[in-house]
């Protein structure tokens, strides 16, 4: 670890601000909230996939020591269902039908956590099972398009003229390679599980839970309990991973803040890790079938990726293979794509960690390593020769594209051109060894957003966003930027996160947070050096009083002019202001209509 610079800290190795707090412990996640008076949920998850439960017998969890109340669809909570960005979200107990195993059906409360858990493994539940729907496969022949996947059309076909179809235009190329691929469904495991902890004052709510973005779990939890977004606050200024897991609030976090409205205690409820592979959602499992057709020097003619997602009856979701690959990451005379979805009776599917991306490179990657071994071609040499110099179907050019000096770097630094071409020509001891090189290619993008900064008698500068730090440094990333900014050293920065109450900056995704909190913060660093300015030449306590406001130049931290200079903590002790805040705000302008945005890897191992 190396010290931060003095200034400027952008670029240069910096030690995270927050973690001290993070290695000594005292760092408090969301279920570390100890509210006065707070009690104890404990869910009570379905062992069955489809069913109608027929009863449910808490009477002995009901006689168990320490338990307030067990809630079942029998005895439920208001919950009202709630929107989200991709559909309705249930209301858990709202009824008795089970949708797949581990579904929520029940909340036990109690003063301890060890009370609770040790009642709700007492309640028994009897089912009317019927015969669920799993498999991907299977699901298929009755597999349903989608309303539009990520703002397009379910279907797109992209045809030269003259070509009647993609089928047609696979049919008149020289060569033709299929295949099906599959990926199988994923679970999130962060380290920290999933947790809430609820306390209601008057009608106002403040839930800990970790979240993706302030203004995702606050509408939705405000809906489900019936209230103005005003009256909820959410606060998670530390979170233990999540990468899309934690992006939806789920059932445990509407019922803690239902069961703490009921009981006017404090809730808390955290979830098992065995809880959160299934009350929470996954990446959805997809079939893929891909068809590629080339010319005998491999151009490519035809590009045809059918994409079948798993979504689940539990709530809206689905994995966009075929539009985020296939839909720009190569040249084609032809492309065909489709997505569809396949419901299943499954835990609830969300985004993981480049939803699409992921899964659509596996297969389309694949399928041009067998078109390169059909035609006898270099897979570098394939991927130069169909590189996109646009989307096709699209006139907007890329903002910037180096995948083409990326290949050749790869090449030269992986050692390319000598690897062993044949099928188990290396061995690593009991271990075959292939080498393998494919494209990678994510979305460049940032969304609106609004920052704040606040400097302060004694030269310190807060940075404040509502963002969300998903333990990838977002709280350094406020500190170093609001630093550059105004030319300060890190240590004189704080980066305050994580709290519904700051300025809203949307959601954590997309690895898009810096970009977009970091243009907020630049706009609110250069309206607080024009307040400084203003402040500084009208000021009449000011020491620079007098010297006319053009004259005047902010340069780190201090303010000069007519050979007189001042810090700015001087400034506001000098003139008696407390601090002085400015709020900035950003958001993507002409450029993202004008330019595909993306960014672009070649990766050989």
């Amino acid at each position: 670890m190396t010290s931060p610079p003095t200034s400027p800290p952008a670029g240069q190795p910096v030690d995270r601000v927050d973690g001290r707090d993070k290695v000594t412990g005292a760092a408090r996640y969301a279920a570390d909230q100890q509210v006065p008076g707070v009690v104890y949920g404990y869910l009570v998850v379905s062992t069955v996939a489809l069913a109608t439960i027929r009863a449910m017998d808490t009477e002995q969890a009901h006689r168990s020591p320490g338990v307030l109340v067990v809630y079942t669809p029998f005895q439920p909570l208001t919950i009202i269902p709630a929107n989200t960005p991709f559909g309705e979200a249930p209301a858990p107990l709202r009824d008795r039908e089970v949708q797949h195993s581990g579904q929520i059906i029940g909340m036990v409360v109690a003063e301890t956590f060890e009370q609770a858990r040790a009642a709700a493994n007492s309640v028994r539940v009897t089912y009317d099972e019927r015969r669920p729907a799993v498999s991907v496969a299977d699901g298929i022949p009755t597999a349903q398009l989608p309303p539009n996947v990520m703002g397009e059309p379910s279907v797109v076909n992209v045809l030269r003229p003259g070509v009647a179809s993609i089928d047609a235009a696979l049919t008149a190329s020289e060569v033709v390679v299929r295949g099906t691929y599959t990926t199988p469904a994923q679970n999130h495991s962060a380290m920290e599980p999933h947790s809430a902890v609820a306390h209601w004052t008057g009608g106002s709510l403040t839930l800990y839970s970790a979240n993706q973005g302030m203004n995702v779990i606050v509408p939705m939890v405000a809906g489900a309990m019936g209230v103005p977004e005003s009256q909820v606050r959410v606060i998670a200024p530390f979170i233990g991973g999540s990468f899309g897991g934690k992006f939806d609030p789920y059932g445990h976090v509407t019922l803690a803040a239902a069961a703490a409205r009921a009981l006017n205690r404090p809730v808390k409820v955290v979830l098992t890790r065995e809880q959160v592979f299934t009350a929470t959602a996954t990446r959805p499992a997809t079939v893929q079938n891909i068809a590629l057709g080339a010319r005998a020097d491999g151009t490519l003619t035809a590009l045809k990726h059918d994409a079948w997602s798993e979504s689940s009856v539990a709530g809206p979701g689905m994995e966009p293979s075929a539009h985020r690959t296939s839909r720009t990451w190569y040249a084609t005379e032809n492309l065909g794509i489709s997505q569809r979805v396949v419901s299943l009776h499954l835990p609830a599917t969300t985004i993981m960690r480049a939803p699409g991306e992921a899964s659509g490179s596996f297969a389309l990657e694949s399928a041009l390593d067998e078109l390169a071994y059909r035609l006898g071609m270099d897979p570098v040499e394939l991927r130069l020769k169909n590189d996109a110099r646009t989307a096709p179907g699209r006139d907007n050019p890329w903002s910037s594209k180096h995948l083409d000096e990326c290949y050749r770097v790869g090449v030269r630094e992986f050692g390319w051109p000598g690897r062993p071409r044949a099928a188990r020509a290396m061995r690593d001891g009991d271990w075959w060894v292939g080498t393998g090189m494919a494209t990678g290619v994510y979305p460049a993008f940032r969304h609106d957003a609004t920052a704040r900064v606040r400097l302060h008698q004694d030269g310190t500068v807060d940075v404040e966003a509502d963002t969300a730090d998903l333990g990838t440094g977002m709280t350094t990333v406020l500190a170093v930027v609001g630093a550059d900014a105004l030319g300060l050293p890190v240590q004189r920065v704080r980066g305050r996160l994580g709290d519904s109450a700051l300025p809203s900056s949307g959601y954590i995704g997309g690895s898009c947070g810096t970009a977009t909190v970091g243009s907020a913060i630049l706009a609110a660093a250069q309206l607080a050096q024009r307040q400084l300015l203003t402040l500084a030449a009208g000021n009449p306590q000011s020491p620079l009083h007098g010297v006319p406001n053009a004259e005047l130049r902010y340069e780190n931290g201090q303010l000069s002019g007519r050979g007189r200079t001042v810090t700015f903590g001087a400034l506001l002790r000098a003139t008696g202001t407390p601090e002085v805040a400015a709020t900035g705000t950003a958001a993507p302008g002409a450029e993202a209509e004008q330019y595909e945005m993306d960014c672009f890897t070649a990766n050989f191992c």
